[in-house]
């Protein structure tokens, strides 16, 4: 299934999405979920089974303002130099565990929603990236039972203001301006997705494609980012682990490219959709 957030006339919302159509899960089971991270959070995504098929379709998919797949997670784990070539393209050593950094819900906008570059840079980049989202929470959890924990995946554009990332030794300012990264479309479930799958990535930036990538290139694996994230903080139902961007950044270009405005940034990964952003400042 494939299960997004949006804002709807009637208010914000999260629906089944089934080609053009969104079936509104909010008004026929909403009392007990109000949102898609309650959803998730009382393993009841198999309640919205029933109204996959049969059912009459309450929005067009262009009624209704995408937000972010999962608008308010408790958290945010973004991997950084987690593709062998990304790595090797910064000039960066290898490392024994994963590179972690936290995003914040404000800097994320939804699909077709605009990324904004900030008026104090112009060195706002591309990284489009696989998010996983946790549903069964856990901690410790071992690589062995880690994709029992997983609900579902999306895409996601890790947005970074470079001269703000790289101006001290930490990323947390340049990976946290308001709307600069982008996450969804939706979520696909976890079982239209069979573990270990080969998941390919790609970036294009005005049609042009700027990066690709397959999931089994990563360093850490899903899995492992799991296991080793479970260790020192309990991972909750609605978390998202962003797993990290291959090689073709826009800093490592010569010259350099980096988001203007009217740019369209899309990040696709098979088997999960096409998230597509413009580019506005402010």
């Amino acid at each position: 299934m494939k299960l997004a957030s949006y804002a709807a006339p009637t208010g914000t919302s999260y629906g089944l999405v089934d080609g053009e159509q969104i079936v509104d899960l909010k008004m026929r089971i909403g009392s007990s979920y109000p949102d898609l991270k309650s959803l998730i959070e009382m393993d009841a995504i198999q309640a919205a089974e029933k109204f996959h098929t049969g059912v009459t379709a309450d929005y067009h998919r262009d009624e209704v303002t995408f937000l972010p797949t999962i608008p308010d997670p408790a958290r945010i784990y973004c991997i950084g130099l987690n593709y062998h070539a990304h790595r090797e393209e910064g000039g960066r050593p290898e490392v024994k565990d994963p590179t972690v950094f936290m995003r914040i819900a404000d800097s994320q906008v939804g699909h077709r929603q605009p990324l904004v570059k900030p008026l104090e840079s112009d060195n706002l980049d591309y990284e489009g990236e696989i998010a996983v989202i946790i549903g069964k929470p856990g901690r410790r959890i071992p690589e062995t039972s880690a994709w029992r924990h997983v609900a579902g995946y999306a895409c996601y554009n890790d947005g970074s203001v470079r001269d703000w990332q790289r101006g001290s030794s930490q990323f947390t300012a340049g990976k946290n301006f308001v709307r600069t990264g982008g996450f969804g479309p939706w979520m696909v479930t976890a079982d239209e997705i069979p573990p270990g799958t080969n998941l390919t990535l790609t970036t294009t930036l005005n049609g042009a494609e700027m990066q690709r990538g397959v999931s089994d290139d990563l360093i850490f694996p899903i899995p492992k980012l799991i296991a080793f994230l479970s260790t020192f903080a309990p991972l909750r139902s609605g978390d998202v682990i962003v797993t990290g961007t291959p090689s073709g950044v826009g800093a490592y270009r010569d010259p350099k490219v980096f988001l203007k405005p009217g740019d369209i940034c899309e990040i696709t990964v098979d088997k999960v959709g096409t998230l597509s952003n413009t580019v506005i400042e402010g």
